[in-house]
């Protein structure tokens, strides 16, 4: 199959199409960079502090919870290599447009609330080992989205190429703990009993055990967070039905493996409670390693790391208003392209916009599980679509996954959740209120639709 033998998605009359830039390579480490930042930088302790010293267990568990999802989101890219993600699939798969709507506001809300969280830890533990905080952490945190906002209107090239500077920057990161670890392992130093050790909340077991291990999943999903985010960069790839499985394959690999080696790090040299204590845990880990490695140095990476995740989730989110635009199921409006930059503009202004209103609503650790909460529903949904839409044929080939993992993706994405991950109640509340805003949104755009004789694409 050639280049060409692909789908494309024609913009609206008038507007330029989006400038295809991305290829194989540059892929693969957007994949990356995009799961790699926030989660693993700044809620690894947060993940202790529901499951004890055993930490990596959270991690792994979330990695196969991750790749079974992915599967799906591989064989529905290759099928439909459209910029709308979640909201295309579910649109095509059950032809309802309010759960359309539903799903894609729920996608667009939980790029926000992690690009939120990352301005928060942006602003928090890292920055203090660099500064003398002389502004206030929201005021940062808020200055920090608008400075990302005006890089993704200067041009995708341009966001791309700074995504693999800081993807490059926050891996080496992660290999400096990794190098403590085995420095550590080698020089006989850390405690391997902590890696055993599993403590619920409550100091209880068995049922509380159990939720603890959940809730920590649920959590530490959040560090996984992303690869979905890439499918919205469909019309800005070549060749997209090749190039994404095996980039979304190889990133999440990567991903998972890294994190469950620094969880093992991070347990074997720090007490979860320390851990627990800090917006900064992987900083504690540099401080407890043994190496003299600058630790303002490394406050400096973390804060790269932060800064890419901010960077993907607020361009994701800009090129999702871009797609369900021209799907009519926001108004054509929304899909404005600046000419000369050929960047989504409209859909850059409005999501940053909202970040900066979801700053202040939470902390790290709150934003970050309603991030996970909100995408794990979504995905609950896109797993079930890629079973549904088998029977939907397309005149190219593309990857088909076994029909075992979408049914194993759906069940995994709705036990974490549940009730059952022992989530604090404010996560509920405030992806119920995002979700509300989504239904006044979604009658406004049904009555300004009607009004103007339009009527929404079902297909």
């Amino acid at each position: 199959m050639t280049t060409s033998d692909t789908p494309t998605t024609t913009p609206p009359a008038g507007e330029p199409a989006l400038n295809r830039a991305i290829g194989p390579k540059l892929l693969i480490l957007f994949v990356i960079g995009d799961i790699l930042g926030t989660g693993i930088y700044a809620t690894t302790g947060k993940v202790a502090g529901k499951v004890g010293g055993a930490l990596w267990l959270p991690f792994a568990i979330g990695f196969v919870v991750a790749i079974l999802t992915a599967a799906s989101y591989v064989e529905l890219v290759g099928k439909y290599p459209r910029a709308a993600g979640a909201a295309l699939y579910t649109q095509k798969a059950f032809k309802v447009p309010f759960l359309t709507f539903i799903v894609a506001f729920m996608v667009m809300a939980s790029g926000l609330s992690s690009a939120s969280a990352a301005a928060r830890a942006f602003s928090g533990d890292y920055l203090s080992e660099l500064t003398n905080d002389a502004l206030p952490p929201t005021l940062i945190a808020i200055l920090f989205i608008l400075a990302l906002a005006a890089l993704n209107l200067r041009g995708v090239s341009e966001s791309v190429k700074t995504n693999v500077v800081l993807t490059l920057v926050e891996l080496t990161g992660l290999a400096i703990i990794l190098a403590i670890g085995a420095y550590a392992v080698l020089s006989g130093d850390g405690d391997p009993g902590r890696l055993t050790d599993f403590e619920s909340p409550d100091g209880g077991t068995g049922y509380a055990l159990m939720t603890g291990i959940l809730g920590a999943t649920a959590l530490g999903f959040f560090a996984f967070v992303g690869f979905e985010d890439s499918v919205n960069m469909a019309e800005e790839t070549k060749d997209p039905t090749r190039t994404f499985p095996r980039a979304i394959f190889i990133g999440v690999a990567v991903t998972g493996t890294i994190y469950v080696l620094v969880a093992l790090v991070s347990s074997l040299l720090v007490d979860y409670k320390v851990l627990e204590g800090s917006s900064g845990p992987l900083l504690e880990v540099v401080k407890a390693g043994g190496i003299d490695f600058p630790h303002k140095l490394f406050a400096l990476i973390a804060l790269f790391a932060v800064t890419n995740s901010a960077l993907i989730n607020i361009m994701m989110a800009s090129r999702l208003c871009y797609g369900m635009a021209n799907e009519r199921i926001l108004p054509r409006a929304m899909g404005r392209v600046l000419a000369r930059r050929r960047t989504p503009v409209v859909g850059i202004v409005f999501v940053s916009l909202l970040a900066v209103g979801l700053v202040s609503t939470g902390e790290i650790e709150g934003l970050g599980d309603t991030t996970a909460f909100l995408l794990l529903c979504v995905f609950a949904v896109v797993n079930v679509a890629a079973l549904v839409l088998r029977k939907d044929r397309v005149d190219h080939e593309h990857f088909r996954t076994p029909t075992v993992l979408p049914v194993l993706g759906a069940i995994t994405a709705l036990i974490l959740a549940s009730p059952l991950a022992d989530r604090p109640a404010e996560v509920y509340i405030r992806a119920g209120v995002l979700v509300a805003i989504g239904v006044g949104l979604w009658a406004v755009n049904k009555v300004v639709m009607k009004a103007r004789g339009e009527d929404g694409r079902e297909d």
